[in-house]
């Protein structure tokens, strides 16, 4: 079992820049691919960014290519999400998951971005 739990969210102006983290209890996640994901009201989750266990590859979703970053650190069993030049259309609550045999089986409750114009 796996409790994820995020942090770092809040309200920032166009432009601004938020770091989140993910902190991992139960299990070490350093064996695991990490993802976040996004949901705004009345939409469906998507994809946002997703790092190898060993953090030697990323992928990120077109909307936040250039401007996101997501990184690790297993020693401190952490996942982090660099959000830098957020827009309005960033806004929404932010969730991580450990991806455990090919699928994202653990999730976190997530934490609210709010981006204002």
């Amino acid at each position: 079992q796996v409790q994820l739990v995020e942090s770092g969210g809040g309200l920032v102006q166009a432009g601004g820049s938020l770091r989140l983290s993910c902190a991992a209890s139960g299990r070490t996640i350093s064996a695991y691919a990490m993802g976040w994901f996004r949901q705004a009201p009345g939409k469906e989750r998507e994809f946002v960014a997703r790092i190898t266990d060993s953090g030697d590859r990323t992928y990120y979703a077109d909307s936040v290519k250039g401007r996101f970053t997501i990184s690790r650190d297993n020693a401190k069993n952490t996942v982090y999400l660099q959000m830098n030049s957020l827009k309005p259309d960033d806004t929404a609550v932010y969730l991580c998951a450990a991806d455990i045999g090919n699928s994202y089986k653990y999730w976190g409750q997530g934490t609210q971005v709010t981006v204002s114009s």
